[in-house]
């Protein structure tokens, strides 16, 4: 599952009358989560030698001749396609959601692709988990509400995964979940 609790899995307090301590203690737990890889960094190499392999194959024919100059130029431009395409993807990827929940204090910061930076920040008594197993634009869409916002969690994960995150997510915030 591309989720991790960085730090303790200590329940929040049922309830909270704390001001906010500026982030100045620790959370008491931290979940990053993040979008599964289905190609490693080794099967890229694999994948690419691979492709280049087979590409080679049909200009084994044409070797020493002069259209083999002529083809060269469209088989580095397949290739090179390729791995453009797949280091993109690998970049796209690189999302990191981070849930650092306080006893006072609830943060939620997303780590776009190309730097973009989001957050929102709630009181964890005053928020509310929902599941919305049928409602929602996916199955099993996952958000957290408070401070007047709705905002969905884990929107790279499957909709199992999703559920799984639900029910941890439920067990540390003291079951507010809706």
């Amino acid at each position: 599952m591309p989720y991790e609790w960085v730090k303790g899995n200590a329940k929040a307090p049922a309830l909270s009358g704390a001001f906010y301590n500026g982030g100045r203690t620790p959370p008491a737990a931290v979940l990053h989560l993040w979008p599964h890889r289905s190609l490693p960094a080794r099967g890229f190499v694999l994948f690419i030698a691979l492709t280049c392999g087979l590409v080679a194959v049909p200009l084994l024919a044409v070797l020493g001749t002069p259209v083999l100059w002529g083809l060269l130029p469209f088989v580095v431009l397949v290739i090179g396609g390729v791995w453009y395409a797949i280091q993109r993807n690998y970049r796209d990827g690189q999302v990191l959601e981070e849930l650092s929940l306080w006893s006072d204090h609830l943060r939620l910061q997303r780590h776009g692709p190309r730097g973009q930076r989001r957050e929102w920040e709630a009181n964890p008594y005053w928020t509310r988990l929902h599941l919305h197993e049928k409602d929602g634009p996916v199955e099993n869409y996952l958000t957290i509400e408070g401070a007047g916002r709705e905002v969905e969690l884990g929107a790279f994960l499957s909709p199992k995964e999703r559920r799984e995150l639900f029910e941890a997510l439920r067990g540390i915030m003291g079951g507010r979940a809706g």
